[in-house]
């Protein structure tokens, strides 16, 4: 379901580069607000497939579960043009026995300026019954292995974390 990599060590933010397609754009050429949404989550399905190996699929087949999502907290805060390259980050910032907080944010593709940051949050279900179920065991090992340990979910607000990430591209830390 997951690869172990680097001894076990897994880097907990994730990156990759996209090009703002035309199709995808409102008539000013600015990335239609709905298309973050497409942008994240396949940037997201591509990045923990490549980087720890997980493949959703394999939750689904052999689990019969999967991450639905409960909510989005969304800042539309520069937009992104057509044909522009941009850098797409994600990682997960909080977990419990049956939620999953995803933080996803985008940038120009120097990294220095903050277009768009996102807040999702995921409960885990059965797809028989669509009920919240608990994390197997393995899933909460590797949400464990994958959460950004120094984002303190339960004490910063979403407007707060945006002004920390905004910084952080400031100082160009070595996270990105």
């Amino acid at each position: 379901m997951y690869e172990k990599i680097n001894d076990g060590e897994y880097p907990t933010i994730t990156e990759s580069k996209a090009i703002i397609r035309f199709q995808d754009c409102d008539p000013l050429q600015h990335l239609n607000n709905s298309k973050y949404f497409d942008y994240y989550f396949n940037a997201r399905e591509d990045q923990v497939a490549k980087l720890y190996g997980f493949k959703f699929s394999e939750v689904f087949k052999n689990y019969r579960t999967s991450w639905v999502v409960y909510q989005h907290q969304i800042a539309y805060i520069r937009p992104a043009v057509v044909s522009e390259w941009v850098k797409i980050f994600s990682r997960a910032i909080y977990f419990d026995t049956d939620t999953l907080v995803t933080e996803y944010f985008m940038t120009d593709e120097n990294k220095t300026e903050l277009k768009n940051f996102m807040w999702t949050t995921s409960k885990y279900v059965s797809v028989e019954t669509g009920r919240r179920v608990p994390h197997q065991k393995d899933i909460m090992h590797y949400l464990a292995a994958t959460c950004e340990k120094d984002v303190n979910f339960n004490q910063i607000s979403f407007n707060d974390r945006i002004k920390v990430v905004k910084q952080e591209l400031l100082l160009k830390q070595s996270f990105l």
